[in-house]
């Protein structure tokens, strides 16, 4: 997590929503991402969407089984479709965005329609996760 968190401190520093994301397999990382939709101008380029498509790219596989995402914050929708397409075993994020629990992962975790699950992890380094976000907002609404 100690990474993705300085992933989100590369999208602050370019202006991004601070947002970092790591796919891991076998304890090794195999993709990395930060926001980059102002940048890129494609409203698809997440952190984690990023860190997906380089770990496709380095596994040669759209699917990475048995790999774990690390994310400084809790997945949107988007996100979470395309950690289920991967087969992710493992989500692993920091903190809640403005403390509201999205509810679609928690429908499809105890769903039976759902043709893939994953395990659940939240909460980890939050605070930090958490200051990121608050600090780059907080400094927007400043020079405003």
């Amino acid at each position: 997590m100690s990474h993705a968190i300085f992933l989100a401190h590369q999208a602050s520093n370019m202006q991004e929503v601070p947002i970092g994301s790591v796919v891991v397999l076998n304890n090794k990382i195999i993709g990395e991402g930060w926001n980059q939709s102002i940048s890129r101008q494609d409203p698809s380029a997440h952190a984690e969407i990023i860190a997906l498509r380089q770990a496709a790219k380095y596994m040669s596989n759209y699917r990475l089984i048995n790999a774990e995402i690390y994310t400084t914050i809790e997945p949107c929708i988007m996100c979470i479709g395309a950690i289920i397409n991967a087969r992710i075993d493992r989500l692993i994020f920091g903190a809640r965005k403005k403390n509201r629990k999205n509810l679609f992962i928690e429908k499809l975790l105890n769903s039976n329609e759902s043709n893939h699950h994953f395990v659940l992890t939240e909460g980890v380094l939050a605070k930090e996760c958490s200051e990121a976000m608050h600090n780059f907002f907080y400094c927007r609404r400043i020079k405003y």
